[in-house]
């Protein structure tokens, strides 16, 4: 996962709860750069801003603290499945909202079937991922 990054000054992994945190904190960690955790609502201590997204199943929101990014900073998305997208789709835009810069998403898997790649792609976002697994 890190090393189409390791020459890009990356300033900022955005890790989506909860596999997120587990490879977004190793990310961070080999590229010297912050760590940024997305959460469901009403899960981070300080100020946040949120954001609603749409599931399979129906609308949820995710957070992140107000000062996690900065304007301008570069930033990689990661968690472990794109799947319909619905999810790195709405840490995008949260991420957009306080003015990072997406760089990437990168993912373990990808459902390709579901669509999700396709939606990140749509909005300008390079998406990488390990393996594919066609059919669901």
């Amino acid at each position: 996962l890190v090393r189409p990054y390791q020459d890009l000054a990356i300033d900022q992994i955005a890790g989506i709860e909860a596999r997120g945190f587990i490879l977004g904190g190793a990310m961070a960690h080999q590229l010297s750069a912050g760590f940024v955790p997305i959460r469901k609502k009403g899960k981070l201590p300080h100020t946040t801003v949120s954001v609603a997204y749409s599931l399979e199943y129906g609308v949820d929101e995710m957070e992140m603290h107000v000062d996690a990014v900065k304007p301008g900073e570069k930033v990689i998305l990661c968690d472990d499945l794109i799947a319909t997208g619905g999810t790195a789709e709405g840490a995008v835009k949260l991420l957009r909202q306080l003015g990072a810069e997406v760089v990437s998403a990168c993912f373990v898997i990808d459902l390709p079937e579901l669509g999700g790649r396709k939606k990140l792609e749509a909005l300008g976002v390079e998406v990488r991922t390990l393996v594919s697994f066609d059919g669901h």
